[in-house]
């Protein structure tokens, strides 16, 4: 089992949480992000978008598709401290094979409590960190327990500052450039602040595999997808897909790098255009088999 931890932007939203073994996975739909429990949210930006992405990807691979962890919560960290206390304490029955925590209020007490109750399952899953659960996984000091971070070259920044709590408080030396990229990272990998593997996205994208510049993904380029949210939750919610399906985390990382800029290419967006339209289009860009999602992950 692969879980998807996040939050919900709506403050009435009650947790949802895998019941079972084998939970019943959620599905897609023109209308939004259908829930096992029967709700629906709309699939706009955040733990939504990441999940519908994730759930496009199993489906083009025949793999298990994730379960959804969610929790409504709009900034007062109410709801992702329901989501933290839930999960410490179903952990050792779940057992799941892979964790991808996204936009949670970072808490450094829960995080830590939660790594710990990883760590003690017989076989530690695999941790995947974006947004607010990556950034309260590099305040506790132990990013380098993680899998794979997927930041941006700001978020990069803030890793390689080791005393900034939050992004906003990234010292200004610390150029956010993407010329300063091999600095930056050399800086966040010396005060143990990100793990061996990331994604770092930009115009181009830097895949980091065991430390080291493992490749460099800078076509086609599609400016929009930033301003609409497409690279951040769809990247991730790609290689979560990937990783759900087994592939190697390097693999995962380049595949998933590349099927963003090929969706982007695709179906052309501007700055107006949906996320959730992109999402639409993924099973008309993603390979419907192995062979070829290993080729586009080949370095």
């Amino acid at each position: 089992m692969w879980i998807i931890a996040g939050t919900i932007p709506d403050p009435d939203f009650s947790l949802l949480v895998p019941e079972g073994p084998s939970p019943h996975a959620a599905s897609l739909s023109e209308t939004g992000l259908h829930l096992p429990d029967g709700r629906t949210v709309p699939v706009e930006r955040g733990t939504a978008a990441l999940a519908a992405t994730a759930l496009q990807t199993c489906a083009a691979l025949g793999s298990t598709p994730p379960a959804l962890l969610l929790a409504g919560d709009t900034g007062s960290g109410s709801g992702s401290r329901q989501l933290y206390a839930w999960l410490e304490k179903a952990l050792p029955g779940l057992a799941p094979r892979g964790l991808t925590f996204h936009y949670l209020f970072p808490d450094v007490d829960w995080h830590n409590r939660l790594l710990l109750a990883a760590r003690e399952l017989a076989n530690a899953p695999l941790m995947v960190a974006d947004a607010g659960f990556m950034y309260v996984a590099k305040m506790s000091g132990y990013a380098d327990a993680y899998e794979l971070f997927t930041p941006d070259v700001g978020e990069l920044a803030f890793l390689a500052d080791e005393k900034a709590p939050h992004p906003f408080y990234t010292r200004g030396f610390l150029l956010a450039e993407e010329q300063n990229i091999p600095v930056l990272l050399a800086r966040a990998q010396e005060h143990g602040n990100c793990p061996a593997n990331l994604i770092i996205k930009g115009k181009a994208d830097h895949i980091i595999h065991e430390g080291r510049l493992h490749a460099v993904v800078d076509s086609p380029s599609v400016p929009a997808m930033e301003c609409i949210g497409g690279t951040g939750d769809i990247v991730t919610g790609l290689v979560t897909g990937l990783l759900c399906a087994g592939l190697p985390t390097a693999t995962a990382a380049l595949a998933a790098a590349r099927l963003a800029r090929l969706l982007a290419a695709h179906c052309r967006p501007d700055p107006s255009t949906p996320v959730s339209r992109l999402i639409a289009a993924l099973p008309e860009v993603l390979p419907h088999g192995r062979d070829e999602i290993l080729a586009l992950g080949r370095a």
